[in-house]
């Protein structure tokens, strides 16, 4: 039975969003009221949660109609329900989070890391509806990734497949990685990245660029995004280079899973055609004749705000 109702929860690391969503994608609440760093202890945490979770059914006339919850959360594994070793979140360890919340809520929960949430999203009420071959890729702080194929997300044998974040970038300049390694395609290509070679070429280069007159440490993605639209030489060349790395890191994507479309989000995606465009001529440039010209890249489609919680609640439905 299709009660037409699901729970989407976006676990950040500061914020907890928690929404109610129809089977259309429309978010007929939202309640945002749980900092997550103020819940040290797991078991107060998903309490919390889980009375929310009511309050939303009562307050909406939903009670008694709610077919599951998703959570997309960071370096959650689909398969166990648990958040293993998450650097930023205030639980150390292995957090059986899913088995929690399905105790307190008594409904199905699914939990998945969240740029696979988001991709599932795409793929429900996005862009991406009636694709079944696709890559998501997550342009924010760090590069996140949800490759889906015939249909199905791939969670790969332990769960944790879709990494593209932390393959090795078409460049090598010793970039260090949170993750230990070096060169790493979200050490160029993320809201980080752009800003990390901004700061290099600012120093190592001395052409004229309105980025000068900016404390140097003070320079964000979206700064360069607006001094770009306004001519800047400089921020032009570093979107090109941005896009180059990351259309040329497309072209080995493309060549393992063959995608219909490579779909962007984030906050460097909404540069849009800013740095879309670069990456379509890089891309098609490199890739194996087969594909060439063949594979869009798209931008999202889900309301950034809103997108998270949306890209969770997928993962609700019942199969």
């Amino acid at each position: 039975m299709n009660n037409n109702y699901v729970i989407g929860i976006d676990l950040g690391g500061t914020n907890t969003v928690i929404g109610l969503v129809d089977v259309k994608g429309h978010i007929l609440a939202k309640d945002d009221s749980i900092k997550t760093q103020a819940h040290p202890d797991i078991e107060e945490y998903t309490d919390s949660i889980a009375k929310v979770i009511n309050k939303l059914a009562e307050e909406n006339g939903c009670v008694g109609k709610l077919e599951g919850v998703g959570i997309g959360a960071p370096m959650a594994n689909y398969y166990t329900g648990e958040i293993v070793n998450a650097a930023n979140l205030p639980w150390k360890g292995i957090v059986p989070l899913g088995w929690l919340i399905e105790k307190k809520t008594g409904l199905p929960t699914k939990v998945t890391n969240d740029a696979n949430a988001a991709a599932i999203g795409e793929m429900k009420y996005g862009v991406a509806q009636g694709m079944k071959d696709f890559v998501y890729i997550t342009l924010g702080t760090g590069v996140g990734s949800g490759i889906v194929a015939n249909g199905q997300l791939i969670y790969g044998h332990d769960g944790f497949a879709g990494e593209l974040g932390h393959v090795t970038a078409p460049v090598l300049e010793g970039r260090s990685c949170g993750c230990g390694r070096t060169d790493c395609l979200e050490t160029y290509a993320s809201a980080t990245g752009i800003v990390r070679t901004a700061k290099k070429w600012l120093v190592e280069r001395d052409e004229p660029s309105s980025l000068r007159n900016v404390c140097i440490n003070e320079i964000t993605s979206k700064m360069l995004f607006d001094e770009a639209i306004k001519g800047d030489k400089l921020a032009n060349e570093i979107f090109e280079f941005t896009g180059k790395v990351l259309g040329e890191a497309f072209c080995n994507f493309i060549a393992f899973s063959a995608p219909e479309a490579i779909i962007l989000f984030g906050g460097l995606a909404n540069a849009g055609e800013t740095l879309l465009e670069p990456i379509r001529k890089h891309m098609n440039d490199n890739v194996v004749f087969l594909w060439k010209d063949k594979v869009k890249v798209l931008k999202s489609s889900l309301p950034g705000a809103d997108a998270a919680v949306l890209g969770a609640s997928a993962l609700g439905w019942k199969d």
